[in-house]
């Protein structure tokens, strides 16, 4: 993205200059003051990874509703904030120790107009968002389909130590730690757990949802544009938690086809040695393909994790 290079290149200036050498005179000690202060910001934001990786980057209709009702969360909670960041430097600039003139000497009285201000506008933001939050909830709700002419693509994910297994039953294919998808096309994934419970976020694509042992959730979403964008867990879930972490590939449609061919031609087949190599606890280096998978394995994950029925 443009902009993120530009904030690169302005934030390794800033860091430059803030650490050149300069001769210990007031002056240079107020230009280093100065550059530190404008550099803070732009360290914070100079790998630009909110833009182009997070949920500030929407690249499907699930994100950007989420995006949107960050934004107006936000607006709401600035117009919250700004009074008293604004007000509390001035009123104590205004009654400082050190000017005599103003010295507050409040007199007790009822106002009804203080008392307005005072409940008014609380009570209608918390009105105001609990029927924005009524209606983003209802819309945003993981389990819901996505409105669409075409049949969602199904997805079963399992989450592993310290992998993602992702299981396409319609098409006979397996990957880990890779997620493919067509353009335009809804994917609905269920999700379980072959360990402890974890945690798949796309920050770009769909919120968070869980992946409890045992059980199984739902995530539908759909991707607008081609791409390859960063999927996680983020359930702490032992040592090699952080590096848990998944590719999702959206592609055309015939992409995703040749995805779909590619992995069948590995002659890597998910039989029950390969399965017992991804129950070990590691992080591949790289995303497997798998070129066959054994009827009914998600149920399998399933059923292996849940007690015994008394």
């Amino acid at each position: 993205m443009p902009e993120c290079s530009l904030i690169d290149r302005l934030s390794a200036r800033v860091r430059r200059r803030s650490f050149r050498k300069r001769s210990p005179s007031l002056g240079s000690t107020r230009r280093r003051l100065a550059t530190a202060i404008a550099a803070t910001p732009l360290a914070f934001v100079g790998g630009c990874d909110v833009l182009r990786l997070g949920v500030a980057n929407p690249a499907g209709p699930v994100a950007e509703a989420q995006w949107h009702l960050l934004l107006i969360v936000g607006a709401v909670l600035f117009f919250v904030a700004a009074p008293v960041l604004i007000l509390t430097p001035i009123i104590a600039w205004h009654y400082r120790l050190g000017k005599k003139g103003n010295v507050y000497r409040p007199t007790w009285t009822f106002s009804w107009p203080l008392e307005g201000l005072i409940w008014i506008p609380p009570t209608g933001i918390v009105v105001g968002l609990g029927f924005v939050l009524w209606h983003y909830t209802i819309a945003l709700d993981p389990y819901r389909p996505l409105p669409s002419t075409q049949p969602a693509l199904e997805v079963q994910a399992v989450a592993l130590d310290w992998k993602w297994l992702f299981i396409y039953p319609d098409q006979g294919a397996a990957a880990v730690n890779q997620m493919a998808i067509p353009v335009g096309r809804p994917v609905h994934v269920s999700l379980t757990s072959g360990t402890v419970m974890q945690s798949l976020l796309i920050p770009q694509l769909a919120g968070q949802i869980y992946a409890m042992a045992g059980m199984t959730t739902q995530l539908n979403f759909a991707a607008n544009r081609p791409g390859t964008f960063r999927g996680q867990n983020t359930q702490f879930n032992g040592l090699g938690f952080q590096n848990q972490k998944f590719e999702v590939l959206a592609m055309p449609p015939d992409a995703f086809e040749a995805w779909v061919a590619r992995a069948r031609a590995t002659a890597r087949p998910l039989d029950p040695a390969a399965l017992d190599g991804l129950m070990q606890k590691s992080v591949p280096p790289e995303p497997i393909l798998y070129s066959s998978v054994p009827p009914d394995l998600f149920q399998t994950f399933i059923a292996r994790t849940q007690e015994p029925s008394r």
